[in-house]
């Protein structure tokens, strides 16, 4: 009997299948189309099934999700904005599969603690950086997913001494500090030229100083939300991923300096952050651990 994961993002879809309890899989990947957004992804499923059984489907998805109901309502994909059953329309074409949905981010600190940097690890945040800012948190060894499955939305937290607006519609939101797109148009408005997170994070390695500058810009305001969260949730690691995280010293010193300064507390001097090792596929990881765990024993 086999598994499939999906991983629902803004920019299109990835997937991938487990066999004989693997969590490892090769991930295939479709932009996200104009329309008819399901049958695209519906035919990436099937694809991958092959005609086998499928006895679970583990699905990660950005959002706003709606867990209980298996509903997703993500902004970046119009078709979808008031609200799709995916947990319902995935059964259909695999009546006989489990179908378990989480956030993105909670898929991420799933994963991070099963086979990632965190290593045993019973409280952590698991953050990857790339256009967006995506997290998951661990607390007490279980994920912490919220009444409605979207706890883990670190990008918008508010970060003190930044007033940016966001997508959201607030203002000084990590994501519109942090984030890779917001980044970019930073740099772009200094005067750097370029047009992606790659690139940008290609010019900090090279020492470009507005692309430097705009890492220190994220590696400041990230250490200021993981010392806040972990002050909250008495956190113990802070594990970074996404296109960020190669960004070497330009990101790496001043995050670990702005965690050295704020986490003051008796209990968070050996807070730490780490580089994930899983690659960009760990949201996708999550979803196959979940779904693992749903099959019968």
């Amino acid at each position: 009997m086999s598994v499939l994961t999906l991983a629902i993002g803004p920019e299109g879809f990835t997937a991938g299948r487990v066999d004989e309890g693997a969590i490892e899989s090769e991930a295939q990947r479709v932009e996200l189309p104009a329309k008819r957004v399901w049958d695209q992804c519906a035919d990436l499923l099937l694809k991958l099934a092959a005609g086998a059984e499928i006895g679970a489907v583990g699905i990660a998805s950005v959002g706003p999700i709606d867990l209980r109901a298996g509903v997703i309502a993500p902004t970046e994909i119009r078709e979808w904005r008031a609200g799709f059953d995916i947990a319902g329309a995935v059964n259909k074409i695999f009546p006989a599969a489990t179908v378990s949905l989480a956030l993105d981010g909670s898929c991420l600190a799933i994963a991070e603690r099963a086979v990632g940097a965190a290593g045993s690890a019973a409280d952590l945040l698991a953050i990857s950086v790339s256009n967006r800012v995506v997290a998951g948190v661990v607390a007490g060894g279980f994920t912490v997913v919220g009444r409605t499955g979207n706890a883990g939305h670190l990008g918008h937290m508010l970060v003190p001494g930044f007033d940016e607006s966001c997508t959201c519609g607030g203002r000084g939101c990590l994501e519109a500090v942090a984030g890779g797109a917001a980044l970019v148009r930073w740099a772009g408005a200094h005067g750097w030229v370029g047009d992606s997170v790659a690139d940008l994070v290609d010019a900090a390695l090279a020492e470009d100083p507005i692309a430097v500058a705009a890492m220190e810009r994220a590696g400041t305001a990230l250490g200021r939300v993981i010392v806040s969260v972990a002050a909250l949730l008495d956190l113990e690691i802070a594990v970074i991923g996404g296109e960020l995280a190669r960004s070497g010293p330009a990101l790496w010193k001043p995050l670990n300096a702005s965690i050295a300064t704020h986490a003051r507390l008796s209990f968070l001097p050996g807070l730490r952050a780490v580089p994930s090792n899983l690659g960009a596929d760990a949201a996708l990881r999550g979803a196959g651990i979940i779904a693992i765990s749903s099959l019968p024993d």
